[in-house]
């Protein structure tokens, strides 16, 4: 039986390879308005970011949603990244 292929996108943090499911995307809507996307089907620049504390922190360290999306991010942004986190499966 053929096996089903599994969706990969790459962390803007960390540049690595994740299925998409264990992942959270980030979108710049059409109004410049950044939200967390948890359908995956909001129109827009979309980025995504591994759902783990580390990989946010590493993010905004390096300013990697602000660069993906090209739009200044607001911090409170990275306090909410960190809250949906923890409702995120991680496949590992």
């Amino acid at each position: 039986m053929k096996q089903k292929k599994i969706p990969l996108r790459k962390c803007i943090a960390s540049q690595e390879m994740f299925p998409k499911k264990s992942l959270i995307r980030i979108v710049r809507t059409p109004d410049n308005e950044v939200l967390i996307d948890p359908t995956s089907k909001k129109s827009g620049r979309g980025a995504y970011l591994c759902a783990k504390e580390d990989y946010i922190d590493l993010a905004q360290k390096r300013k990697a949603i602000e660069r993906a999306l090209r739009v200044q991010i607001d911090p409170a942004l990275y306090d909410q990244l960190r809250e949906y986190a923890k409702t995120v499966i991680h496949d590992e």
